[in-house]
């Protein structure tokens, strides 16, 4: 593949996250407005005691779309506008949160891979700009730094594909318990559908991006 093409595919990974983003946050307005019978923080509640789950707690969170799933205190951390609102929007976002809740307590593979890879993903991510900066005005000289960083690079751009399984595992659980449960109808399921398939989008354009961009250091760690 062209470093041309390359760029071409980055620059339209940028636009096409920059679409997603708003609308996402679109979606997540529109959802807002529409009722339901339960806050964020009770519908993550009642999904961690159908499940058997009682060693997980649900708290608040500041920040607009911060919500996420700790597995290393066990909390699902449930934005302001998510905790305490009764809307469709808010009940979508928790039962996905709690779907990881429950994938972490069932041993969900891809989940456990994923958390494996934190670590080193995490250090990986800290360094890896620094190294493949240094790899590339030193290749002539020093071309395995730069292999270094490409390999450093290379771990998470494979964490950005675990990641996707994960959050897509985690949205199926959520739509079908919430209907499951009749929280949702034939009329607020396909909201709360369409609200957790354009957050996947992100995953999967952040993917697309990480990928395109290991293949261009490649192209310039071959080309020396």
């Amino acid at each position: 593949m062209s470093n041309s093409l390359i760029w071409i595919i980055m620059i339209a990974v940028m636009l096409l996250s920059f679409i997603i983003q708003q609308v996402l946050q679109s979606k997540f307005t529109k959802y807002s407005k529409v009722p339901a019978a339960y806050t964020g923080a009770e519908i993550a509640e009642l999904m961690l005691r159908q499940n058997g789950i009682s060693d997980v707690k649900v708290i608040s969170t500041q920040g607009r779309l911060t919500d996420h799933f700790n597995p290393q205190d066990k909390t699902i951390n449930l934005s302001e506008g998510v905790y305490g609102s009764r809307s469709v929007a808010a009940i979508a976002v928790a039962a996905h949160e709690t779907g990881h809740a429950i994938q972490h307590a069932k041993g969900y593979a891809p989940l456990r891979l994923r958390s494996a890879l934190v670590p080193f993903v995490s250090f990986a991510s800290n360094i890896v700009q620094w190294v493949l900066l240094a790899g590339v005005l030193l290749v002539s000289a020093f071309p395995a730094l730069l292999w270094f960083g490409i390999f450093l690079f290379a771990a998470t751009t494979f964490f950005s594909f675990v990641t996707l399984p994960v959050e897509v595992d985690a949205s199926k659980r959520a739509v079908e318990w919430l209907e499951g449960q009749g929280i949702t109808d034939s009329e607020t399921r396909p909201m709360v559908e369409d609200a957790l398939h354009w957050a996947a989008y992100t995953y999967v354009i952040a993917a697309i991006g990480s990928l395109a961009t290991l293949l261009y250091y490649i192209g310039i760690a071959r080309n020396r």
